[in-house]
């Protein structure tokens, strides 16, 4: 299946990213999440070169027919946390800034076979690289005890019928395998009261959230792009982070503040000795959101949250 270019993917806070990154002619940005190139194309537009990363080889084809016309323009497919030896492959010693847009594309969720959603019945996967032979979310499903799958919908789902639905889906796969996305939500469903079941959100939204995380180790990963970002910055340049669950920006928001020199010390600690110095500065004491305008246009932009800091 071909993906739409266009279609793929509508930038979330554009015109703020557009504004916090400032390009311009002569200036080099990362785009580390390209999805369909919304993003890329804004900063290419006001005449800077972008090198945009992405691990799905669906979203690196997307956008490179999208900004074929660009010359400033090169695709790569690797993740995002791999920027620095993305670097030294291409001979770049900093860039002006980095724009991350986490979580999973809206090509991705509408895509049935990629298995990211419950709404339609597809092959549970979840991978966001096709080509990684690492667990897929029907592996975890699977094999994972009944604590480990409690552990991982409440840690990485914040769901609180973790363990009733762990239970179930352990009594359900001893009848029959659990690979598809609509048994399992099924599944979830049944295992959580009636008032949870019809509640605002889907009751296996959390879960799925969850198993995707797991899958595709995304705080990991993330954790690891924000601790090697400051070798990849100019000195002026900035990365802008969007983040869209409370896991996500919780870690952007410490990892911004622990790079900006905030003391790491216990407090019980008269004196401090981690002797930490700061690298960032923080652009943004709290989040950017989406206005309501924006969350209506794109109602997946809802729970979007951006942050900013600069190198120092």
């Amino acid at each position: 299946m071909k993906a739409n270019s266009v279609a793929y993917h509508i930038p979330v806070l554009a015109d703020r990213v557009v504004a916090m990154l400032a390009p311009s002619p002569g200036k080099l940005f990362v785009d580390g999440t390209l999805g369909g190139g919304g993003h890329a194309e804004l900063l290419l537009r006001a005449g800077a070169e972008v090198i945009g990363l992405d691990q799905d080889e669906e979203a690196i084809a997307a956008a490179s027919e999208r900004l074929k016309n660009y010359s400033g323009f090169k695709a790569v497919r690797r993740n995002f946390s791999e920027l620095p030896d993305v670097f030294e492959e291409l001979g770049v010693a900093a860039v002006d800034g980095v724009l991350l847009d986490l979580g999973v594309s809206s090509h991705q969720l509408d895509d049935a076979r990629r298995g990211f959603s419950f709404r339609y019945a597809a092959p549970l996967d979840m991978r966001m690289d096709t080509h990684n032979s690492g667990l897929c979310a029907s592996d975890i499903i699977e094999n994972y005890s009944g604590d480990e799958l409690a552990d991982l919908f409440f840690k990485y789902g914040e769901e609180r019928y973790a363990r009733r639905i762990a239970k179930r889906i352990i009594d359900e796969r001893a009848k029959a395998p659990i690979t598809t996305t609509d048994r399992l939500a099924d599944i979830i469903a049944s295992a959580v009261p009636p008032d949870y079941r019809y509640g605002r959100i889907h009751p296996a939204t959390r879960s799925f959230q969850a198993l995707r995380i797991a899958v595709n180790r995304e705080l990991s990963v993330l954790e690891t792009a924000l601790n090697g970002v400051c070798d990849c910055l100019k000195v002026g340049a900035r990365i802008a982070v969007i983040a869209y669950h409370s896991l996500e920006d919780r870690l952007v928001k410490n990892s911004f503040r622990n790079l900006s020199g905030r003391c790491t010390c216990p407090p019980a600690l008269a004196v401090c000795v981690c002797e930490s110095a700061g690298r960032l500065k923080l652009i943004t004491s709290k989040p950017i959101v989406p206005d309501e305008d924006e969350i209506e246009a794109n109602p997946r932009a809802h729970s979007a949250k951006l942050r900013v800091a600069e190198r120092i």
